[in-house]
């Protein structure tokens, strides 16, 4: 059984060197390919299966009425031994070939703090950068 170290520049869990978190559909453990598709969301629902549901929201424009609507989009995704996100947990999914008849994601990292620690991405969309570098430098516009 090879382990990989890492997996689009994401370093493989401690858990994934033990023989008992072996899972075929991990990408850790397992022979499964990852795309460089990569989403961010909560996990809202976790199954004995090894699969979990998870959830962002995001705003749509409604011309009509001028305002903005706050929609939900949701994903079944795998969720690998290895790594066992809990109800709660902001994680990053990676899309792969389908898994079953609605999971085509499976969950390479669980993140810490809601940032996205990879090479292909920087912090998570719509916080403020410009209030981040005021705190760091001390100075206001």
């Amino acid at each position: 059984m090879k382990i990989r170290k890492e997996v689009l520049g994401i370093p493989a869990p401690e858990r994934a060197n033990d023989s008992q978190y072996y899972d075929k559909n991990c990408p850790f453990t397992g022979g499964l390919v990852v795309k460089k598709e990569l989403l961010t969301g909560k996990v809202i629902k976790k199954d004995t299966n090894k699969s979990a549901t998870i959830e962002w929201n995001r705003s749509l424009y409604v011309p009509k009425y001028e305002r903005f609507a706050l929609k939900r989009s949701r994903l079944r995704v795998h969720n690998p031994p290895c790594l066992d996100a809990q109800v709660g947990q902001r994680v990053l999914v990676a899309r792969t070939r389908p898994l079953s008849k609605t999971k085509h994601h499976v969950i390479i990292q669980i993140l810490e703090g809601g940032k996205i620690e990879h090479k292909f991405g920087a912090e998570e969309p719509g916080k403020k950068l410009k209030k981040k570098a005021v705190e760091e430098t001390g100075e206001e516009e």
